[in-house]
């Protein structure tokens, strides 16, 4: 694991996304099927929908970051649709790993390489893999966000998102940290 610097701050960054991620979707495993399933107001119309988004979104660019060949030809691909959070949980802590080890095996010049992310109807320009990291967990927040919102209209409780940084409030996320595999912050 990087010690300083940008690399250190995007491991930090995949890790809080693993964690959050962790924290919601253990969550919403109280919720029903059908719970999970209800319409709710947010950009997606459902927890069902916004997390599965959240996911397929993830598989996309951490692909293209690996840069797959096949990333393109799979782009019109049907969207991941786990039909509980139970089974969502698995995937999504499995794509949340990928991007983890992806950071951590940064350096600040591979950060800085150019990366064009394929689209199917045309060429954009190159993106800093810096850059496209930092949409990829604006992207995160974003959804979560609302899959939070949307949380807080069941009956279960939405999780603490927002202590992962704070050295005061290790201790609310320690035991989630080792069950993760990632380093105590």
């Amino acid at each position: 694991m990087a010690t300083s610097g940008l690399v250190s701050h995007f491991v930090a960054m995949a890790g809080n996304n693993a964690w959050a991620n962790h924290r919601l979707l253990r969550a919403c495993q109280a919720l029903t099927p059908a719970e999970f399933t209800r319409q709710r107001t947010g950009f997606f119309p459902s927890l069902r929908a916004t997390l599965n988004h959240i996911l397929w979104v993830d598989i996309y660019y951490i692909d293209a970051l690996h840069r797959d060949p096949t990333v393109l030809q799979r782009y019109h691909d049907p969207p991941p649709d786990f039909p509980d959070a139970r089974q969502l949980y698995t995937a999504q802590r499995a794509s949340d790993r990928r991007l983890v080890d992806f950071c951590e095996r940064q350096t600040e010049a591979s950060l800085a390489e150019g990366l064009v992310l394929p689209r199917p109807n045309r060429t954009p320009p190159a993106s800093s893999v810096a850059s496209i990291l930092e949409h990829l967990f604006q992207h995160q927040i974003h959804h979560r966000g609302q899959a939070h919102a949307m949380l807080s209209s069941t009956d279960v409780k939405p999780p603490q998102l927002d202590e992962f940084f704070l050295a005061g409030e290790e201790h609310l996320r320690r035991d989630e940290l080792i069950e993760l595999g990632l380093p105590l912050t």
